[in-house]
């Protein structure tokens, strides 16, 4: 079972989505602030990070930055309500699902990322 680092500042987002993944399988941990997450990551182990772009202090792209500097193989997914975001926004970010893409893609990525990086643990 892959644990997923899931920060979103809305709580109700947090609530549903989490038990959708952890309904797939996933192991959830959340954190409700980019500031928390950070401080957060230094302590726990997880697989994956699924971010919200737009979050106060810090958006996504930039706690995506954060978290590849203390925990540079897990991979990150990036959701927004944004169909696209600049390349630049999108450097520290393994994938990025928005406006319009279907959970099972989200779903489907997160499996994928989460395996490859299982696999080259061995």
């Amino acid at each position: 079972m892959a644990t997923v680092f899931y920060v979103h500042d809305n709580a109700k987002s947090r609530r549903l989505l989490g038990s959708v993944l952890t309904d797939c399988g996933f192991e959830i941990i959340t954190a409700a602030d980019p500031v928390e997450a950070v401080r957060r990551c230094k302590e726990l182990l997880f697989d994956l990070a699924l971010l919200d772009y737009q979050m106060p202090s810090l958006t996504g792209s930039q706690l995506a930055q954060e978290i590849k500097f203390l925990v540079p193989d897990v991979p990150i997914v990036l959701i927004s309500d944004y169909t696209i975001l600049p390349a630049s926004e999108l450097m520290f970010v393994d994938a990025h699902f928005g406006h319009g893409t279907s959970l099972d893609d989200l779903v489907e990525t997160m499996r994928r990322l989460t395996n490859s990086k299982s696999s080259s643990r061995i």
